[in-house]
């Protein structure tokens, strides 16, 4: 039997289902180990090449594999069951991971850093405080419907209206009001402030594709967003209707369509 090449690690909360295959496809290592035991199996195994599901935890173990010296890659769920033989179960799932991470034309999901997550952790944060606001805006609405006030549907309208809408409710239903309007002040707030993202967490080439490059005032592609994209990419001379890349080393020309022609500015292009 040929040392493991390619494991598939199906993670779970307790108990973690381990399939690995020789350079042969052989399988050569079926087990399950709890979550206490997972480091240390893996750091028996062999450099080798290990598969996992992008989901709640793999982006830490991701990490914590990559010390141990091996080749970690991530994919999305939707693109690991087809690979799938039979029925659900952490067995079969593992499989699937270790042969879905061996081919070659399989897509992947890049293994964030700790301040990436940290990042996206606030993201998530305040995209629940939204949707928490928006909830409490419907709540709004729907306690005055049943006395029947009727507000647009409409935020703004909400804000504006409900409090002197409130002031006709029963004293109960008057509170109920006044509280969810409070509550609504304090998203707002948690809502409007903008969280400024420490340079260690932002990738190398920006974060869009103005911020990507620095690209000179006259530049016909920046507003209309066909400025490159490539890391390091750095916009050295403009023309209008095209412009000139460099790339690490290698200079790349690309073709961009001419704006339409305007009466400032007639004749070829």
């Amino acid at each position: 039997m040929e040392k493991i090449t390619t494991v598939g690690i199906d993670l779970a909360k307790r108990v973690f289902a381990l399939h690995g295959v020789d350079g042969a496809g052989r399988v050569g290592l079926r087990k399950t180990v709890r979550r206490e035991q997972l480091m240390q199996t893996v750091a028996a195994l062999a450099p080798c090449l290990i598969g996992m599901e992008a989901c709640s935890g793999s982006h830490e173990w991701a990490r914590r594999f990559q010390e141990l010296g091996h080749t970690v890659r991530l994919m999305a769920p939707v693109f690991v069951a087809p690979y799938r033989k039979s029925g659900k179960n952490d067995g079969n799932d593992a499989e699937a991971i270790c042969e879905a991470v061996a081919r070659p034309n399989m897509r992947f999901v890049p293994v964030k850093s700790a301040e990436q997550q940290a990042v996206l952790s606030l993201h998530r944060v305040r995209q629940g405080w939204i949707e928490e606001r928006t909830a409490t805006i419907n709540r709004i609405r729907a306690l005055l419907t049943e006395f029947g006030v009727v507000l647009p549907n409409r935020a703004e309208h909400v804000r504006r209206g409900a409090h002197a809408a409130a002031a006709a409710l029963p004293a109960l239903a008057r509170r109920a009001a006044e509280e969810l309007r409070t509550h609504l002040a304090l998203l707002d707030e948690r809502i409007a402030p903008r969280v400024s993202i420490p340079p260690a967490a932002r990738p190398a080439w920006g974060t869009s594709a103005g911020a990507a490059m620095r690209t000179c005032a006259a530049c016909w592609c920046r507003g209309r967003a066909r400025c490159c994209s490539p890391p390091r990419a750095t916009v050295i001379a403009c023309r209008v209707g095209s412009y000139r890349c460099r790339l690490d080393a290698a200079i790349t020309r690309r073709s961009s369509p001419p704006p339409p022609r305007t009466r400032a500015s007639p004749g070829r292009y």
